[in-house]
């Protein structure tokens, strides 16, 4: 598979922000031995499959993206950034709009086309918006994980 750019969702597919979304939260967030707490306890941490799989895509130089629909956008960044990822995205698309939009911007600001593009989200609605750009998409039930990673990219460059 030819790809020259991973996006990931955020909620249930790349962290697990306490049982809800992270615009659910409530602020002030801070770094604790679990991952990143907020002000009610509930704790952000990503899948636990996510940091070997960010860093085999960093390996194989493919950058990445983020592609979210929040309420939040500036908590979700600020969630990015304790939990040492935000670096990690050459591009972000975090607001509260429809993933077709995110994608598009993607596509403009990258220049890479759709066909090139794997997105990994939670929600089936997303997965077929997206795929109707001619995004290849994966639907995750339980977030990110190396199973199913190695499996979308067992013929490709990708070595994990």
């Amino acid at each position: 598979m030819n790809v020259d750019l991973v996006v990931f969702d955020l909620d249930f597919t790349l962290w697990h922000a306490g049982g809800t979304w992270c615009d659910h939260l409530s602020p002030p967030f801070k770094i604790c031995s679990k991952g990143v707490s907020d002000n009610q306890g509930r704790i952000v941490n990503l899948y636990s499959d996510a940091m070997e799989i960010l860093q085999a895509i960093e390996d194989n130089d493919i950058p990445m993206a983020i592609a979210s629909r929040t309420e939040e956008p500036e908590w979700a960044r600020h969630l990015l950034d304790l939990l040492g990822i935000s670096k990690k995205f050459k591009y972000k698309e975090i607001f509260p709009d429809s993933k077709v939009t995110h994608f598009n911007n993607l596509h403009e600001k990258s220049g890479i086309p759709f066909k090139k593009m794997i997105f990994f989200d939670d929600e089936s609605r997303n997965i077929k918006e997206v795929g109707n750009l001619g995004v290849r998409c994966h639907l995750l039930n339980e977030g990110i994980n190396l199973k199913e990673f190695r499996l979308l990219f067992h013929l490709s460059l990708i070595h994990i």
